[in-house]
């Protein structure tokens, strides 16, 4: 199916198999998932197990005190189903008593919202898996009883965030070693997060929002000052929705719709469906530079727009329209950056986890799982074993912005799973790739590598990337390693904020994903994960 030379880079090939595949970020949540599909499990039951065990080995970055958000690609009739799995904000919650635009702690406990993880993951087992939840948590389960060794790459971000831990009351060290956080080769175990799972595997989501852990995430907001109640918990749902897409050369990109940014990869991707984006070299400024820009469009408008659904009209049509893309594609020089990006006249109308997994039947299912900022909040529950989210701080302080801060509200949320199906409707790929706004730019990279540049999955998800950092649509756009001098040099000549990212700010920088993708002739599956993480990826 591809040309496969040798590439030094990364020093990893596609995963190549037949009977299902399963890519995460951690190879033991990768082989929890595929002991799942082994079980007679299908993509689905195989997404939410790898998720599962991701909540036990990699805490800081995800959790049941998360949310989570999918797509399921059904090969029976070629359907892709949305799942949001994001929590709201306390009923009580307003602006002023988050402390109003100068006093809001974005890891405070105004900013947890409620943690929609454990729903959408009973939910998408019910509704589109095939094995009982008792099985499909199992394998998390085992490791938290049993323990793992702490890789170098999570205890250096598990110390990073070791003083939070400390300081959030002395629940906190539930999740340190002996009062700091485990160091590289040290077994973790969390019998904790283990209890909670194995009531939620034996009593479903209730166990989770009625019963004990409620209670314990009520007294630990409530001792830091927030506001959420039984009641919050008790009323949280998970939702199933039409996805939002877009074509690209004939192929169909999906995206969970908002509250969720995915829209924001597919406007990119419209915007440079005007380009040539086959000819030249990747890392050349000519390739690079319309990229940046289309995304610098999207992120003008993402920012503006994106809001949840159920409280404000979000413009999706028009944000999707070809003819707008064609407008704001008129925007970008071939000389000069646009010196600053903003949101157009519409036509009426970050720590993160991602996994994908395809079983034998084609189905698939594209996971995201998170809790923000590293650890979220650093508000542990007593006995849980995990810390609750801080996606709250999503909101605009604006009161007069969509996405303005207000009870009962989903924010506007980074984390964004992708699905990619060819122009007959069958089974492309599940792809995503983690890390907070590098989301939709790794989204829109990826898909040009696949589709413009026909790599294979491995080498779409090892080539350089680019990442506007901290403040899309106009901050310091972060090149990595792999991106040549003269490339950098150019793109600052034309006025573009370029840094360099190296070493282990990669990952931080560009985000990490995964890609699973179907041979359409006979069925084999191409996999490949991302060299900037601990990741793999595993076939049957």
């Amino acid at each position: 199916m591809y040309e496969h030379p040798i590439r030094w880079e990364s020093r990893r090939s596609p995963v190549l198999s037949m009977g299902g595949a399963v890519a995460s970020s951690q190879p033991l949540a990768t082989m929890a998932g595929v002991t799942v599909l082994r079980g007679g499990g299908n993509a689905a039951d195989a997404a939410v197990a790898a998720a599962a065990a991701l909540a036990v080995v990699e805490p800081g970055s995800t959790g049941i005190g998360g949310d989570c958000f999918a797509l399921f690609y059904r090969a029976a009739d070629g359907s892709v189903e949305a799942v949001n799995g994001s929590g709201r904000s306390p009923a009580a919650l307003t602006t002023e008593r988050a402390g109003g635009q100068t006093g809001f702690d974005p890891q405070g406990p105004h900013a947890v919202t409620v943690p929609g993880a454990i729903a959408g993951w009973a939910d998408t087992v019910e509704r589109l898996g095939r094995m009982p939840l008792v099985e499909v948590l199992a394998p998390a389960i085992a490791l938290a009883e049993g323990g793992f060794p702490v890789t170098p790459i999570i205890s250096r971000g598990w110390q990073r965030q070791e003083d939070l831990l400390k300081n959030r009351g002395p629940a906190g060290g539930d999740l340190l070693l002996g009062g700091r956080a485990p160091r590289a080769g040290e077994i973790w175990r969390n019998p904790p997060i283990a209890g909670v799972m194995r009531s939620v595997a034996e009593g479903g989501a209730d166990a989770f929002y009625l019963g004990v852990p409620a209670q314990a995430i009520i007294e630990a907001l409530d001792m830091h000052g927030g506001c959420m109640t039984m009641e919050d918990l008790r009323s949280h749902r998970s939702t199933f929705e039409a996805p939002v897409s877009s074509t690209y050369r004939g192929n169909t990109v999906y995206e969970c719709p908002p509250n969720g940014q995915g829209i924001t990869a597919l406007m990119a991707l419209n915007i440079l469906e005007g380009y040539d984006i086959s000819s030249g070299h990747p890392r050349s400024v000519e390739a690079l530079h319309p990229v940046i820009e289309a995304v610098r469009l999207a992120f003008a408008d993402a920012r503006a727009y994106i809001a949840d659904p159920a409280h404000t009209q979000v413009p999706i049509e028009g944000m999707l329209s070809k003819r707008y893309a064609s407008e704001r594609r008129a925007l970008i020089s071939p000389h000069a950056a646009i010196e600053l990006a903003a949101e157009g006249r519409l036509p009426g109308s970050s720590d993160t986890v991602y996994l994908c997994a395809v079983d034998a039947e084609g189905n698939a299912c594209s996971f995201i799982n998170s809790n923000y900022h590293g650890f979220g909040s650093g508000i542990v529950p007593r006995d849980c074993g995990f810390s609750l989210q801080n996606r709250g701080a999503g909101f605009a302080l604006d009161p007069d912005h969509p996405n303005a801060m207000a009870g009962g509200k989903r924010p506007y949320h980074t984390i964004m799973p992708g699905m990619l199906t060819r122009p007959d409707g069958s089974l492309f790929a599940p792809f995503g790739v983690m890390g907070g706004w590098n989301q939709p730019q790794g989204h829109t990279q990826v898909v040009i590598n696949l589709i413009d540049r026909q790599m294979d999955p491995q080498a779409a998800i090892d080539e350089p990337r680019f990442s506007i950092f901290a403040d899309p649509p106009n901050g310091d756009i972060w090149v990595e390693d792999g991106i040549p001098t003269g490339t950098i040099s150019g793109l600052a000549q034309l006025g573009h904020p370029v840094r360099p990212a190296s070493g282990a700010l990669r990952a931080g920088a560009v985000g990490q994903g995964q890609i699973i993708v179907r041979d359409p002739d006979n069925g084999v599956l191409w996999a490949g994960s991302d060299p900037r993480g601990d990741g793999c990826a595993l076939g049957l």
